[in-house]
């Protein structure tokens, strides 16, 4: 049996580190993402929608890189809190967002 208060001590090993990793391979990742799609429309005809489309594109990538940024942050402590359920969704909406831009740039 273990002395109070030791069982709610928390060994969490390498999972935030690795947690901290993957936010930062995602955020790398988005950003290819923005700079592609931002290249794609700029090369086009220079249409307002197409400009409105690549404003678009930055706020979305600069929404997804504040919630990275945050959890990343947040994760460096020793005991990190879950991810908010409003951050989750933001990060769904910009992930969202950027796919349905994709999907219009293409078409």
């Amino acid at each position: 049996m273990s002395a109070p208060g030791v069982a709610e001590q928390r060994d969490a090993g390498l999972q935030p580190e690795r947690t901290r990793l993957a936010w930062r391979r995602t955020t790398l990742a988005a950003s290819v993402v923005a700079v592609l799609a931002l290249r794609q429309t700029l090369r086009g005809s220079g249409s307002p929608v197409e400009l409105g489309g690549a404003a678009v594109t930055v706020l979305l990538w600069l929404a997804f890189l504040g919630v990275a940024h945050r959890r990343i942050r947040a994760l460096a402590a020793v005991r990190p809190e879950a991810l908010a359920p409003r951050a989750a969704l933001a990060v769904v909406l910009c992930t969202a967002g950027l796919a349905v831009f994709a999907v219009a740039v293409i078409l």
